[in-house]
C-alpha cells in the first residue's frame, strides 16, 4: 500500500522528478567524462610532452568529485524537499517510522543508480561527440582516445553509489527523527534574520579590502610568487563570501530606500526577495562564483593555449618550409602553396666551402628574425638582409647555415658573383625557402613537402623533426598543448554543468515557500505579468551576480599565466561567449521551472 502511495506521490511530481533525474544524469555523465580522461594514462601521456598532465588531470578528477559530492547535496535537497509532506502524511495515516524510512531509502538509491547508469551512457556518447568536435575545430592530434574506459565507469557507479548510499542513510534517518508538524511546516517556518550594523559595516569593509588585496597579488605575481599565490587564494575566497553576504545587501537596502525605485511595479517585493535570498544563498553563491571563475578561467586558458602555437611557432621560424636540392621538387607542387616568398639560392660546394650567387640574395634578401632577446613581451620581427650584409656578418651566416644539410653547416659560405660561380666546375643544387599566404590552410601540402624533402636527401631521413620546419614545429607544440586544452574544454563544461545546476536546485528547492507569496499577489490581483517579470529578475540576479564577480576572478586571474602565456588576454570574446550561452541556457530552464511550480495558471 504504501509503494502504491509513494509512486502515485511521483507521478503527482513527475515533472519535478525529471528535473532531479535529468540534472543527477547530466552530474554523472560529466563525471565519467573526465574520468574516461582522466583514467587513461596512455592517452595523456601521448598528447603531452609534459609529464605533470597525468597529476594536473588527477587534482582535477579530485577537485571535480568534490564538487559533484557538494551538487548531489542540493539535488537531494531538492528531492526532499518535494517529499517531505507526503512522508509526513504517510506517518500521520499510521505508517510506521522504519517502512517510512525505507521507502525513503529505496526511492533516493534506485532514482540515483539509474541516473548514474543512464548518466554513463550519455557520459560516452558526450565524450564521443565532444572529442570530434574539438578534434575537428581546433585541429588537435590525440591518440589512444577512446569514449569507452572500464575504468572511468568502473569509478563513475561506485563514486556514485557511495554517494547515493549516504545520502539516502542521511534522507531516512532526518525525517524518522523529525516531528511530524515540523515535515508538514517545514515550508512555513519562517527564517530568522539577525544583522548588527557594525558587524555589517566591517563585513562590507572586508569584503571590498580582501578582493583588493587578492586582485593586487594577482597583479603583481612575478614580485610574490607563490606566497602572492597563497594569499590571493584565502583573501578572493574570503572577499568573495563577504561580497555576498554585505556588499550587495547594502546595494540592495540602498536600492530599497530609493522610492523611485523600489515603489515602481514589484520592485519593492523583488527587492525583499532578493535581500532574503541572497544572505540565505550566501554560500552558495561564493561557491558558484568561485566555480564560475575555475570553470571559465579553465575555457578561456585551455583555448588560449591554441592561439599560443601559432604564436610559439611564427617565434620559431621565419619559413613556412625548408627545400635541400629543391631540382629534385616539383615547382607545381609549390605553386599550389600559394608562396608570398620563394627564394631560390643555387649552391656549389667542395669540401671546405660552399658558394652562393650573391646576385640572388639581392633579388630575393635572406630573411631572419630581429629582436629574440627573451622578452616574451617583444614580438621579433622578420628583417631582410642583402648579399652585402650576408658576406660581412658571421651570425648572419649562421642564420642561412641552419637551413643548409648537416654535411654543409660545418663548411665555409662564400657570396660570389655570377662570373666566378660560372667558372666553378662543381655540381650545382638549389636551397630553396618559402613563406606561404596562409600557414593554416597549406598545412597537409606543407608536411607533405617536407616528407619529400627527407626522401630527397638520405642524411634527413633519421631526423624526427626540424626546427627550421614549420609544420614539425607547428606539431611539435600542438603536442605539447593540445592536451591541454582538451583538459580545459572538458574542466569548464564540468564546472559550469555543476555550478549551474547546484544554482538550480538551489533555487527551485525554495520554489514551495515561495509560492505562498506568489499565491498572495495574485488573490490580491496582481497582473501575471508583473509576476513573471519579478521572477525573471530575481533569478536574473541570482545567477548574474556569481557571474560577473567570477568573471573579474578570472579577468585577474589570467595574471598567473603571463609566464605560460604571451597574452592570456587574447581572443577572450570566444571562450566568454561559449561560456555565457551555456550559462543563459541554464538561468532559461531554471525561470522556467520555477515559475511553473510558484505561478498556478487560472482556470
Amino acid at each position: 500500500m504504501l509503494w502504491k502511495l509513494s509512486l502515485t506521490g511521483i507521478k503527482s511530481r513527475l515533472r519535478d522528478y525529471l528535473v532531479l533525474f535529468s540534472g543527477l544524469v547530466m552530474a554523472s555523465a560529466i563525471f565519467y567524462m573526465f574520468e574516461s580522461m582522466a583514467s587513461n594514462e596512455a592517452f595523456l601521456t601521448s598528447n603531452s610532452t609534459i609529464s605533470s598532465t597525468v597529476i594536473i588531470f588527477r587534482l582535477g578528477s579530485v577537485l571535480l568529485s568534490i564538487i559533484t559530492f557538494v551538487y548531489i547535496l542540493y539535488a537531494n535537497s531538492f528531492l526532499m524537499t518535494m517529499r517531505q509532506k507526503d512522508y509526513a502524511m504517510f506517518m500521520m495515516l499510521g505508517a510506521k517510522g522504519r517502512k517510512i524510512a525505507q521507502m525513503i531509502f529505496s526511492e533516493t538509491f534506485i532514482v540515483g543508480i539509474l541516473a548514474t547508469l543512464v548518466g554513463s551512457v550519455v557520459g560516452m556518447g558526450l565524450t564521443s561527440i565532444v572529442s570530434h568536435l574539438l578534434v575537428q575545430q581546433l585541429n588537435i592530434k590525440i591518440s589512444h582516445f577512446s569514449p569507452f574506459s572500464v575504468h572511468g565507469l568502473l569509478i563513475t557507479i561506485v563514486f556514485f553509489s557511495i554517494l547515493f548510499l549516504l545520502a539516502a542513510i542521511v534522507n531516512a534517518f532526518s525525517i524518522v527523527k523529525k516531528p511530524i508538524l515540523t515535515l508538514i511546516r517545514a515550508d512555513q517556518t519562517p527564517t530568522q534574520m539577525k544583522q548588527h550594523k557594525f558587524l555589517f559595516f566591517l563585513e562590507v569593509v572586508l569584503g571590498i579590502a580582501s578582493l583588493t588585496c587578492g586582485y593586487y597579488m594577482m597583479q603583481n605575481l612575478e614580485k610574490f610568487q607563490l606566497f602572492g599565490i597563497v594569499i590571493a587564494l584565502v583573501t578572493i575566497v574570503l572577499g568573495t563570501y563577504f561580497i555576498f553576504h554585505s556588499v550587495i545587501i547594502f546595494c540592495l537596502s540602498l536600492l530599497k530606500k530609493a522610492d523611485g525605485i523600489a515603489l515602481r511595479k514589484l520592485n519593492n517585493f523583488t527587492l525583499s526577495q532578493l535581500s532574503f535570498r541572497i544572505r540565505e544563498y550566501t554560500q552558495m553563491l561564493s561557491m558558484v562564483a568561485m566555480l564560475f571563475a575555475l570553470a571559465l578561467g579553465a575555457l578561456t586558458v585551455g583555448l588560449g593555449f591554441k592561439n599560443e602555437i601559432s604564436k610559439m611557432t611564427n617565434s620559431f621560424t621565419v619559413y613556412d618550409v625548408v627545400l635541400n636540392n629543391a631540382q629534385k621538387i616539383d615547382q607545381q607542387e609549390v605553386a599550389k602553396l600559394d608562396p608570398k616568398v620563394n627564394a631560390s639560392y643555387t649552391q656549389k660546394e667542395d669540401e671546405q666551402t660552399i658558394y652562393y650567387l650573391s646576385e640572388q640574395f639581392e633579388q630575393t634578401p635572406f630573411i631572419v628574425k630581429e629582436g629574440m632577446n627573451g622578452d616574451r613581451n617583444i614580438k621579433p620581427k622578420n628583417k631582410e638582409i642583402t648579399a652585402t650584409q650576408l658576406a660581412q656578418e658571421l651570425t648572419l651566416q649562421d642564420s642561412l647555415r641552419e637551413y643548409e644539410l648537416p654535411e654543409q653547416q660545418p663548411k665555409e659560405i662564400k657570396l660570389v658573383s655570377q662570373e666566378e660561380f660560372s667558372q666553378l666546375n662543381l655540381p650545382e643544387t638549389t636551397l630553396q625557402l618559402i613563406q606561404v599566404t596562409d600557414f593554416d590552410k597549406q598545412l597537409s601540402n606543407l608536411e607533405k613537402l617536407v616528407a619529400e624533402n627527407k626522401a630527397n636527401n638520405e642524411e634527413l631521413k633519421n631526423v624526427d623533426y626540424s626546427f627550421t620546419q614549420k609544420a614539425d614545429v607547428y606539431n611539435t607544440f600542438n603536442s605539447m598543448f593540445s592536451g591541454f586544452e582538451f583538459m580545459g574544454f572538458f574542466l569548464g563544461l564540468a564546472f559550469l554543468t555543476m555550478l549551474a545546476s547546484c544554482l538550480m536546485f538551489k533555487i527551485l528547492s525554495g520554489s514551495k515557500s515561495d509560492q505562498v507569496r506568489y499565491e498572495m499577489l495574485q488573490k490580491i490581483g496582481t497582473r501575471q505579468g508583473l509576476l513573471t517579470q519579478s521572477i525573471r529578475r530575481e533569478i536574473g540576479v541570482l545567477f548574474l551576480a556569481p557571474g560577473l564577480l567570477g568573471v573579474v576572478h578570472v579577468l585577474f586571474g589570467l595574471q598567473m599565466f603571463k609566464l605560460l602565456m604571451s597574452d592570456p588576454y587574447d581572443n577572450l570574446w570566444l571562450p566568454f561567449t561559449i561560456f555565457f550561452v551555456l550559462y543563459f541556457v541554464y538561468y532559461v530552464i531554471t525561470t522556467w521551472l520555477y515559475t511553473g511550480i510558484v505561478l498556478k495558471k487560472k482556470a
